[in-house]
């Protein structure tokens, strides 16, 4: 049976909308494997007839390039509502359009990002469920060990990499249909720590980890610096290789991102992985700035609904 995916407007006065028609209209899928949510009065101009599933709205409320209570309200019940229909079995997979955290904040709702959203949502504890969240383009795939988190509070710890490793691990076995993966370990700390002189995580915290990994049968590196790391992902990107790992795993937000960003910008999917159900996004924001412009880019938002579909 086909999959049938959910699509979230995300932020009105961002381009979430204008990059959902572009990519749709591109793409011109089946009208029966899509769902909208959202409001009509944001899809004018789809060349198809798609279900839209309506989430309270008034075009009043449209400021672009403002981030507003109302906005965030929006947005976030359009994330609620494409988790109640994975809930109930509607759809196979979720994608949803950019958001801004403070809007979301303004509302009323204390959550760090939509991934948290979907994370409280649909994750069953019973199954060790837990987002996680990946970055993919091509096979260049980039694991987030801590996410939305002020550097000074990032803390890589023995157990953290044998939880995160070991479902990162499955999702690339289950989600990626890759039999024996292939993991790479960036270091927390310059050049892996220079065996403790830079820092000492490196011999305390990953390395009994990796111990305990390997010894399950997972294919894990010892730490490596992020920059020689990602310069060797980057030539074989660039030259249309292979990549040498399945999943590189980055210790904190901008040491995963800056690398996959400045090579695939506009290829680039955000992927919610670790759930009975995968979540996809764009890998750019809001882009307040060119917002109401007709001028955005569809090609990430592409991306993330061909993954979604995969």
């Amino acid at each position: 049976m086909s999959k049938k995916i959910a699509i979230t407007a995300g932020d009105f006065n961002g381009i979430g909308p204008e990059v959902i028609i572009k990519a749709l209209n591109k793409l011109d899928l089946p009208h029966d494997r899509v769902v909208l949510i959202g409001s009509k009065q944001l899809f004018n101009g789809l060349n198809k007839d798609y279900e839209i599933q309506e989430v309270p709205f008034d075009e009043q409320w449209i400021s672009f390039g403002k981030e507003t209570k109302e906005a965030g309200e929006f947005s976030y019940h359009c994330l609620i509502k494409a988790c109640e229909l994975a809930k109930n079995g509607e759809i196979n997979a979720i994608v949803t359009a950019p958001v801004s955290k403070n809007a979301i904040h303004l509302a009323g709702h204390n959550f760090s990002g939509q991934t948290e959203v979907i994370e409280q949502c649909l994750a069953n504890p019973l199954k060790d469920e837990k987002a996680e969240m990946v970055f993919v383009s091509k096979d260049f795939r980039i694991l987030l060990l801590t996410r939305h988190l002020a550097l000074k509070d990032v803390k890589i710890t023995k157990e953290l990499l044998i939880e995160k490793l070991q479902r990162i691990n499955r999702v690339l076995k289950n989600n990626f249909n890759i039999s024996s993966p292939k993991i790479a370990l960036c270091s927390l700390n310059p050049h892996a720590g220079e065996q403790g002189i830079l820092g000492r995580e490196e011999i305390e915290e990953f390395a009994p980890a990796i111990e305990i990994l390997k010894n399950s049968g997972i294919d894990v590196s010892s730490p490596m610096p992020s920059d020689t790391l990602f310069a060797k992902a980057a030539k074989a990107y660039i030259n249309g290789q292979k990549q040498p790992y399945d999943m590189y795993c980055a210790c904190y937000h901008d040491q995963g991102l800056i690398p996959i960003k400045v090579l695939a910008m506009d290829n680039t999917v955000n992927m919610t992985a670790g759930l009975s159900i995968i979540r996809t996004s764009p890998a750019h924001g809001t882009a307040y700035d060119i917002a109401g412009k007709g001028i955005a880019g569809e090609n990430s938002m592409i991306c993330a609904i061909k993954q979604a579909l995969l």
